[in-house]
């Protein structure tokens, strides 16, 4: 009688099973997908968001740290990416070089407003940053300096005379790396004069320089020359509303599928 009973009991559990496999179907299965999915989206973005807030921290601690000589050994410089040098020496002009067009940066981020009393009658929306190679004094060192932004009627040679500074100086400067071709923006053609991206070996090739390259920091700024300090320093972080959005997601459609596929209770 118990053996009776137990698969009776089998019995019933198995054809609950198939009729359920059968409600569900593979429209059901398919649909369960889009819960899942989103559950794992959501939670990648924690690892995502953790990693940013590490990188920002680690932007932040170069930054500040005190600047230092360029090292003897220029490929350690690899190392040292956002991390301010200072040198000393003078640019040399014959060379110069604009690439853009750029929209200004203040404070690491890109500006419409802040500046127009120091150069009146300008967009912040299009401008060029100026590359001027600098001779460091007592090594056979000659660098690229980024001296900062200036509007693009500035573009021109001729325009930029009333922007040099002659004779020895100090200054510091953020060190950058090498810059891959974003997407979508057009080669660089040093025949022309054309710089849309910073490719440190190409220019440091054209104007006869080392490959190093540093965004010169504004110290004492004078209207009339390149606005200094055109560093981008800031990283989006939207990982949180990310994570919001995904775990909603996967919360609703697994509500959803819940809702429909076993408690039977249409949507509408």
């Amino acid at each position: 009688m118990r053996k009776h009973i137990t698969e009776h009991h089998n019995n019933r559990k198995h054809k609950e099973s198939n009729e359920t496999e059968e409600n569900f179907g593979l429209y059901g299965y398919c649909l369960l997908t889009i819960p899942i999915i989103t559950f794992g989206l959501g939670t990648w973005q924690i690892w995502r968001r953790d990693w940013k807030l590490n990188l920002i921290k680690d932007l932040e601690a170069r930054l500040s740290r005190e600047p230092i000589d360029i090292p003897e050994n220029l490929e350690q410089l690899a190392n040292l990416d956002f991390c301010p040098m200072k040198v000393e020496g003078e640019f040399l002009y014959d060379n110069e070089f604009v690439i853009g067009p750029r929209s200004l940066i203040i404070n690491g981020q890109g500006a419409l407003e802040g500046k127009g009393n120091l150069i009146s009658g300008h967009s912040f929306n299009r401008g060029y940053n100026v590359i001027t190679p600098f001779k460091v004094k007592n090594r056979n060192l000659t660098i690229l300096v980024n001296r900062g932004w200036l509007p693009k009627k500035y573009k021109y040679p001729n325009e930029r005379l009333k922007c040099q500074v002659k004779g020895k100086m100090k200054i510091i400067g953020i060190n950058r790396l090498n810059e891959k071709r974003p997407q979508f923006v057009p080669k660089n053609e040093p025949e022309k004069e054309i710089w849309h991206y910073r490719d440190i070996y190409e220019m440091a090739e054209f104007a006869s320089t080392d490959p190093v390259y540093l965004d010169m920091v504004e110290l004492d700024f004078k209207p009339g020359m390149p606005i200094g300090t055109q560093t981008r320093m800031n990283l989006r972080n939207e990982h949180l509303s990310y994570i919001i959005t995904w775990y909603s997601l996967s919360a609703i459609t697994g509500f959803y599928w819940y809702r429909i596929f076993v408690k039977k209770i249409p949507i509408f």
